[in-house]
């Protein structure tokens, strides 16, 4: 049987009425949260770091004290100062969390990048955030061939690792003097100094910047650690992402220590296998897991009875809506529901099934303390219950903390998610009676057919009920009768073979899974689907003719 939960969050409503947001003038995450408990509980273990290999490195509070002051200075003895922005693309190796906490701490700006960008991407980073320095591990320094000394104005290379050539320079992790003084070289750092530059995963268009503060990462991710994750100090987290997202920062970084929980890295590379990963829950002694749509649904697939999940208590998920029967299976395995999240690169959770809640499945909660959000129409205001509008969150009278300052250098992109006094996530919604948030899709994906509205999850979580699909993905396609139709680009299970026959069966088990209104009238059988380097479906790609 899972363990009880401890539950941060015993009564939703009283929870929400009493937050309030800490504004401090001043606020470091690594100085205020990482030094706080290395002096309180300086032995306890803080990083957990295992690889395929079966290698295993263990750090304490006090070890990241000392290893991020070390990473600090050498930042600075490279010539970076506060304010300076510096693009770090690496592996889940324990040096990118070092380096990270530096940066922080010397207030650099710190840019991510997946290990799997292309050079045409990293060199549009480095131009476009005008970059000054680059940290990269050497397993990824092919990544920069053509572009050391060509891209932008980056005057600083330095490689994590062995056998860089000329002229990057070596980082190598050490510990700096811990005595109580050893942060004095580092001034206080104003709560409202920029943080960190993500790059939206771009499923339209060119990735926008994302600029977050000290305050709105590092202070904001206490509602993500806290509520949603419910972690304790007690906790082993792992959260199931690759370094260069946002994810990370939610469930690797600003989450769990925001809470003094010890953050379980899985070191993996290359393809994603299920069971190796279920191995490791199991012998990491993970408490409390968070996985995307696309790692549950292969996780759910392996013969879980295999795995001794007795340490886990609580799961959830988030970056997409996850399936209902995915839930369902994962829940009769192990007796433990998946708790559903929403936020973006651009906020911290912002609603969520809070473990305190009655779960529903298919919902993604309600929304976080702190933050009001609802559906709103064009005009910016409120809907009714049971009708679908834009997800907003209130930025008037008061800015909550956990929200981003703003998109760099694109005006245009920063009018268009202000309506009055809402900031406007760009996803659909509908908000049913019980205050519970129920996902549409993106407001560019759903589909108008034949007068209706049609969001393309529903169809696709309908399609995947069938033992035929492995994947689908849904779109609209202009239809001079009806304006658009439905339309499923389905990838077959092992076993399953493309045919006419198969097709009308899809449609008519969409028919009985939903409102017949939104069976997909034509269904593609394609070997694979187009997806951004985090996984997301490239619908605007499918959307697109092909010749």
């Amino acid at each position: 049987m899972p363990l009880s939960p401890p539950r941060n969050m015993k009564d939703y409503e009283a929870t929400r009425r009493d937050f309030r947001w800490e504004r401090p003038e001043h606020f470091n995450f690594a100085a205020d949260v990482i030094d706080r408990h290395a002096a309180e509980r300086p032995e306890a273990l803080a990083l957990l770091w295992s690889d395929e290999a079966g290698q295993e490195r263990r750090f304490t509070w006090q070890d990241l004290r000392r290893r991020s002051l070390h990473a600090a200075r050498f930042l600075t003895e490279q010539g970076l100062r506060r304010g300076d922005r510096v693009f770090i693309m690496m592996p889940r190796v324990p040096e990118w969390w070092f380096l990270v906490l530096g940066c922080i701490r010397a207030g650099i700006v710190f840019m991510p990048g997946t290990p799997m960008l292309t050079p045409k991407d990293i060199r549009y980073r480095l131009e476009v955030a005008e970059a000054q320095a680059v940290i990269a591990d050497v397993s990824c320094l092919e990544r920069f061939d053509g572009l050391v000394g060509t891209a932008g104005k980056v005057r600083t290379w330095v490689s994590v690792g062995e056998g860089a050539p000329s002229p990057w320079g070596r980082y190598v992790s050490g510990v700096a003097d811990a005595d109580a003084d050893a942060g004095a070289a580092f001034e206080p750092t104003r709560a409202d100094a920029p943080l960190l530059i993500y790059f939206t995963s771009g499923t339209t268009g060119m990735p926008k910047m994302v600029l977050h503060t000290q305050a709105s990462y590092g202070q904001g991710h206490v509602i993500t650690g806290r509520y949603w994750l419910d972690l304790t100090p007690e906790d082993r987290h792992l959260t199931l992402s690759d370094t260069g997202w946002a994810k990370c920062a939610w469930g690797k970084l600003f989450g769990p220590w925001s809470q003094g929980a010890c953050n379980v890295v899985y070191d993996f590379r290359g393809r994603f296998e299920p069971a190796k990963l279920l191995k490791v829950l199991e012998t990491q002694k993970v408490t409390t897991f968070c996985a995307p749509p696309t790692a549950w649904r292969a996780l759910v697939l392996q013969d879980l009875k295999d795995f001794d999940l007795s340490s886990l208590r609580h799961t959830v998920s988030a970056g997409e809506p996850l399936n209902p029967e995915v839930i369902d299976t994962w829940k009769d395995a192990t007796g433990l529901h998946i708790h559903e999240g929403y936020g973006q690169t651009e906020t911290v959770m912002i609603v969520g099934m809070f473990p305190s809640m009655a779960p529903r499945v298919g919902s993604m909660g309600k929304p976080s303390p702190g933050f009001t959000v609802s559906v709103i129409d064009d005009q910016g205001q409120e809907v009714g219950d049971g009708q679908e509008g834009d997800i907003a969150v209130r930025v008037v009278p008061e800015r909550p903390v956990g929200l981003f300052q703003g998109y760099l250098g694109d005006d245009a992109a920063n009018a268009a998610c202000r309506r009055g006094d809402w900031y406007v996530t760009g996803d659909r919604a509908v908000r049913d009676a019980d205050g519970y948030f129920w996902f549409v899709g993106r407001a560019d994906d759903v589909i108008k057919t034949s007068g209706y509205r049609v969001g393309p999850f529903e169809v696709e979580s309908a399609l995947l009920e069938h033992d035929a699909v492995a994947e689908s993905a849904v779109i609209g396609v202009p239809d001079e009768k009806i304006g658009q139709r439905v339309k499923a680009f389905v990838v077959l299970a092992p076993g399953h073979t493309a045919s006419p026959a198969l097709a009308q069966a899809l449609q008519e088990h969409v028919k009985r899974t939903t409102a017949p209104y939104k069976y997909p009238r034509e269904i593609e059988f394609v070997t694979e689907l187009p997806k951004t380097v985090s996984g997301k479906i490239r619908r605007a790609e499918l959307r697109t003719p092909r010749t």
